[in-house]
């Protein structure tokens, strides 16, 4: 099957075994080898693979905090020196777990368990996600944390992920804004090519800025229009 992947580890040793028993047992292509998150992060940011195989015992970032700002559909088959993540890869898009040192029997079984998954039936092109209501799930560290749509006062667009920002915290979730901003409806509103707001959650808004708690945040030329006819509705 012509699937493409990666491989995510910082054990050089580790990596070129992998590399080895793709080369010899399958027809995949192996489109990078990625030593820390951070180059695995810059390398998917540009290109798609099928999955990926992802160490989880890494530094700067583990495997699991990768997971979780790595878009929610990215297929994974985890590698591990370790049983006891097992249970919370599978909160994740998590085809198989393979403990190390991996032996050639039990790559050659992942090989049929991945190659199943992707026979199942033909890629479909995805339906436009359907609006948030109410709240919504976000993965941090090893926990699912419930986010009400009401607490949130902004989304700001950053270089490799979008920062939600409530109240009482903030959250990095590894999403382009644009998609964040098809799957809500009001009081959302963007504003700026870096900025989706909660207009509920506004105080002011002076000299083309708008205050949302003590964040001042810019309405630029291209949403401005839209913005104000929100607002003008909102007017006594």
């Amino acid at each position: 099957m012509n699937l493409s992947c990666i491989i995510i580890d910082d054990e050089p040793d580790a990596v070129d075994l992998l590399e080895l028993l793709i080369k010899q047992s399958t027809s995949w292509r192996l489109k990078a080898k990625c030593y820390d998150a951070l180059e695995a992060l810059a390398f998917l940011k540009k290109n798609q693979v099928d999955f990926i195989f992802l160490d989880i015992n890494m530094p700067q970032l583990t495997g699991m905090e990768l997971a979780g700002i790595l878009p929610p559909q990215t297929k994974i088959v985890f590698t591990t020196a370790y049983s006891e993540h097992a249970l919370e890869s599978y909160t994740f898009q998590t085809i198989d777990y393979l403990l190390k040192p991996i032996t050639l029997k039990r790559f050659l079984s992942s090989v049929q368990k991945i190659e199943q998954y992707f026979s199942k039936k033909e890629p479909e092109q995805a339906p436009d996600a359907e609006p948030v209501q109410g709240y919504f799930f976000v993965k941090s560290g090893k926990v699912l944390r419930k986010i009400v749509l009401k607490e949130i006062l902004y989304f700001e667009g950053e270089k490799d992920y979008v920062r939600l920002v409530t109240g009482d915290e903030q959250l990095l979730i590894y999403r382009r804004l644009k998609d964040i901003e098809g799957q809500l409806k009001s009081p959302f509103i963007r504003v700026h090519n870096s900025y989706i707001i909660n207009y509920e959650q506004l105080s002011k808004i002076e000299d083309n800025h708008i205050s949302i708690a003590d964040k001042r945040i810019p309405v630029s030329d291209k949403f401005r229009d839209a913005f104000m006819e929100v607002i003008n509705q909102k007017k006594f």
